[in-house]
């Protein structure tokens, strides 16, 4: 594999649901043609954003399976095929293979999950045989584990162990996985530009999801060297990055979504839509991103 296969920004994209909670299947197209006429380079269908773990196995797969024949080609396709089981993550992955993904993000064994090193190793060398480039996701506050440098370099061993997710929110100890010279991922939505200068080879974005084509001029500028101009973006973006990250988080983006004119519904139960007092201090923050994005 030559260069690195899914650098800028991939939109950990949202599952629109109806009013009884089912997967809107009859408005996905319309929700990712929104987003593919916004710019965005590459999606994650079945993401942490779009509530992966609250999906069956069947309403993942159709989803990665319709999303996929959506986008067609026109984007890149990653899938989240985490599960508990690990023959059930290899299965994931083959489906997803089936359907054109060019690769898939996998957390760590969860739920009172192996916590050494061997052991996180032995579990992604298996995930290897599902036969897609592979994207760990490191998130150590929601599994209790954390893939260190010296882990990731042990990772990088395995043939389609591509590069790492870090989802932290530590950018001290996202820049120690940077100075190892492989590639890593940034999904902390704080840190987005700040990641990008420190070297981050890409992006995956659940707060992308309500400003599509703000979030992806961030990324272009940043791409191109011009650093004032990614601060002038940034500064509109900020202040609702900042709040969604201080919890809520999947109620937060879809509500903000809903608000700048990418609804997907409401979150599935047993999350319940945002609470009113969150949802006015975030129109708030999202300021003038309503109307431009709106506008666009």
């Amino acid at each position: 594999m030559t260069g690195f296969p899914f650098p800028g920004l991939n939109l950990a994209v949202t599952t629109p649901f109806d009013a009884d909670g089912r997967i809107a299947f009859d408005r996905l197209e319309d929700h990712l043609e929104r987003y593919i006429a916004a710019g965005i380079p590459g999606f994650v269908l079945s993401s942490g954003t779009g509530m992966h773990v609250y999906l069956s196995r069947e309403e993942s797969d159709e989803l990665v399976a319709r999303g996929a024949k959506i986008i067609g080609g026109r984007a890149r396709v990653i899938v989240q095929t985490s599960a508990l089981m690990t023959p059930d993550v290899v299965a994931r992955t083959r489906h997803a293979a089936d359907c054109g993904a060019e690769g898939v993000m996998v957390l760590p064994p969860f739920f009172e999950g192996p916590t050494e090193d061997d052991d996180i190793f032995a579990f992604y060398e298996a995930v290897g045989e599902g036969g897609l480039p592979i994207i760990g996701y490191n998130v150590p506050g929601a599994i209790g584990v954390a893939i260190s440098p010296d882990l990731l370099r042990r990772l990088s061993e395995i043939p389609n162990f591509v590069t790492v997710k870090d989802s932290g929110g530590d950018l001290a100890a996202q820049a120690e996985l940077i100075r190892t010279g492989l590639p890593v991922m940034n999904g902390a939505d704080p840190l987005m530009p700040y990641a990008l200068y420190a070297g981050a080879s890409g992006l995956i974005w659940g707060g992308a999801n309500f400003a599509p084509r703000s979030c992806v001029a961030v990324v272009e500028a940043a791409g191109r060297g011009e650093w004032d101009r990614v601060r002038e973006l940034w500064r509109a973006l900020e202040p609702a990055m900042n709040l969604i990250w201080q919890g809520d988080y999947v109620q937060s983006v879809y509500a903000a979504a809903e608000m700048t004119g990418y609804g997907a519904g409401h979150p599935r139960r047993p999350l319940s839509p945002l609470a009113a007092d969150r949802r006015e201090a975030l129109c708030a923050a999202l300021g003038g991103l309503i109307e431009t994005e709106r506008a666009a």
